[in-house]
């Protein structure tokens, strides 16, 4: 089950919500639950149980860490709990891509396992690890009610593509929360633009990217509109989702954090990765690169830190080589900036520095969509007039003329341009009148968006595979 689906919108949420508030405060987290279950269930129901064991091993273990505290059965609990969570995560998600490496280094044909992949483990087993890990540092509290721990861990509302909320964000709020309609509302507003996000633009420039990729008469302007439509399809995908995310916790009284700051108007490559997927940014530097001596201890250790933190997070994001590839170029541009660029950087023009991001950003999102090999050559080859390809056809001037609203639509909106139009318009309405406009605003684009999506069978979730 997805957040732009009929089945969520109109049966799912309404349901969920409704037998939320009429729940008494303290069986809250159990009708949440439920709710959390049934909405995995709908879309892996066989992989539940994997939810419970994820669930049951970080409560255990933190249950030894707190009884145990900075003692050798608490660090012995920590390191059972990582080696559990981490080979949960190996063998469901990586299991097949170290079987085809072992079988090409080695020239044995050992089948592969061919299990399918549980949806969001890799975000769910990040949350449930840094429970334990902050418990074990002293920065949350013991979670003595497995009931309430189980809630945090299925959170529905960010359950499957994050944002990777940690458990000391919001511990105070599993514990008990506040309810008001100002809360419920901004969260309904947060949601619905979420969601015009994902169904008008992702959906849009997702169609483009694909013809891009499959056009049988291609150009190189072809190509790069097509790295430029999947490069706003995944922003507009997954800051939609996060959005969306963010105003399901906000209607059940929980505050995530964002995920998202407008990471198209970075002016270098480690400003870029401050802004995009921010939780995941911050999980590997807390959890990964300052364990490891972040900058502490010299430069060329800083130097092999982020390259260690950046292939893990191309493998994160999956067990492919291109996803390895994507993170070490995306890392070696940052070792750079670190290195050289950051001084140039400061002094060039902005326009120049947007285009560096931009450039980089594209060519490492064509790695990204590309988990073939020979498909990336393929694609770069094109991007760059291999092969003779010409520069303009047909086929590539009526796709610029089809898409090119949406293309300008969705770079001004990658900006803070309309935020801050918006601001500026709330100043100069009558507050009643401003008030009545939005709520027929947002009437209005829920109402298009089910059209859309009743009549639109082209709605993937790039998320999904992670």
């Amino acid at each position: 089950m997805v957040f732009s689906s009929i089945t969520f919108l109109y049966y799912f949420l309404p349901i969920v919500l409704l037998a939320y508030y009429i729940t008494p405060d303290r069986y809250k987290n159990i009708t949440l639950l439920a709710g959390s279950y049934i909405f995995y269930a709908a879309g892996e129901p066989k992989y539940v149980v994997l939810l419970l064991i994820s669930t049951l091993i970080d409560y255990v273990h933190a249950r030894v860490i707190g009884r145990y505290p900075s003692s050798g059965k608490a660090k012995a609990a920590l390191i059972s709990s990582i080696v559990m969570n981490l080979s949960m995560l190996l063998f469901f998600k990586y299991a097949d891509f170290m079987i085809d490496i072992f079988n090409g280094v080695s020239g044995r044909e050992i089948t592969p396992l061919g299990s399918s992949l549980p949806i969001g483990i890799s975000f769910f087993t990040f949350q449930t690890m840094s429970y334990t890990i902050d418990v074990y540092r002293g920065q949350a509290k013991v979670q003595k009610n497995p009931l309430d721990l189980a809630a945090y861990v299925a959170l529905f509302p960010q359950l499957i593509a994050g944002p990777i909320v940690r458990y000391k964000t919001i511990a105070k709020e599993i514990e008990t929360r506040a309810h008001s309609m100002d809360l419920f509302g901004s969260g309904v507003i947060r949601f619905i633009l979420g969601l015009a996000k994902k169904v008008f633009i992702a959906n849009s420039l997702g169609q483009l990217a694909v013809v891009a990729k499959t056009a049988n008469q291609p150009s190189v302007l072809l190509y790069w509109l097509g790295a430029l439509a999947f490069a706003l399809q995944i922003y507009y995908d997954f800051s939609g989702y996060s959005d969306m995310a963010i105003g399901l916790g906000r209607m059940f009284g929980f505050h995530f954090q964002e995920n998202f700051n407008y990471p198209y108007i970075s002016k270098s490559i480690s400003e870029f990765w401050t802004r995009w997927h921010m939780s995941l940014g911050q999980w590997f530097r807390d959890y990964v690169y300052i364990p490891l001596g972040g900058n502490r201890r010299g430069m060329v250790r800083q130097v092999k830190n982020i390259a260690i933190v950046w292939l893990l997070t191309g493998l994160w994001h999956g067990a492919s080589w291109n996803f390895v590839l994507w993170g070490a170029f995306l890392g070696f541009f940052i070792i750079i900036e670190k290195l050289i660029l950051s001084q140039w950087l400061t002094r060039l023009p902005k326009f120049i520095a947007h285009l560096y991001v931009l450039l980089v950003v594209l060519v490492s999102f064509v790695m990204f969509n590309n988990e073939n090999l020979a498909g990336m050559k393929v694609y770069f080859s094109g991007m760059f007039g291999g092969d003779n390809l010409g520069f303009i056809n047909a086929t590539s001037l009526y796709q610029l003329s089809s898409y090119s609203i949406t293309l300008i639509v969705a770079l001004i909106g990658a900006t803070p341009i309309p935020k801050i139009l918006i601001g500026k318009w709330a100043k100069i309405m009558n507050p009643g009148q401003g008030k009545l406009l939005a709520s027929f605003s947002l009437v209005t684009i829920f109402l298009v968006i089910t059209g859309y999506l009743v009549d639109d069978s082209f709605n993937p979730f790039l998320y999904f595979r992670f």
